[in-house]
């Protein structure tokens, strides 16, 4: 089983190139983003807690993304491998995942970080949040916030698996093709 993390700030493009990367190695995409957008719309106690924090920019607790995604790993057993896009967000996310992987004799092949300046963030997510009618991609305040989360919470990830020699920074401020490229020599290494 082959894992890999995509990273990278939220308008970095890593739900486009999951979908290039679950069509070309056939990998299931575990996107957190998706995995709680769902819990939402089930409109639980769960999910009415998720929506409150989503609409603020802020994180949800360590504690509920990983059972989640323990749900979807433990749903997928005979997949050929995984990419995780929006999860780990904080080193102890990145340590309870390589727990769980390591139960079933699995890890973490590569971590790629996709790099895009902040303005081009922020340009990307309005533009989503105008075909997708999401409150938290539609108001700029909301959005660097959710940037500012990212760079203080999230970005120390990189260095978790980089110190594991897992880690390769990607900038994605070109095309969807030649990022993809990128992504594809480096997994392919990797494999």
């Amino acid at each position: 089983m082959f894992n890999i993390v995509l990273f990278g700030p939220p308008g970095a493009g890593k739900g486009t190139q999951a979908a290039k990367l679950v069509e070309t190695y056939n990998l299931v995409h575990l996107s957190t983003g998706d995995i709680l957008r769902a819990e939402m719309k089930k409109n639980s106690p769960l999910g009415q807690e998720v929506k409150s924090l989503i609409e603020k920019g802020e994180l949800v607790p360590d504690k509920i993304v990983i059972e989640l995604i323990r749900e979807n790993l433990n749903n997928n057993k005979t997949a050929a491998g995984f990419i995780f896009d929006g999860f780990p967000r904080t080193v102890e996310q990145a340590k309870s995942l390589d727990e769980m992987l390591q139960k079933e004799s699995l890890n973490i092949a590569l971590m790629t970080t996709l790099e895009v300046e902040e303005e081009e963030l922020i340009a990307r997510i309005l533009l989503r949040g105008q075909s997708s009618g999401r409150a938290d991609d539609s108001d700029q305040a909301i959005i660097k916030n959710r940037i500012k989360v990212y760079n203080e919470q999230t970005a120390p990830v990189a260095e978790y698996y980089r110190q594991q020699g897992k880690h390769v920074s990607i900038g994605n401020m070109g095309t969807i093709e030649n990022t993809f490229s990128q992504l594809k020599t480096h997994i392919d290494k990797v494999k």
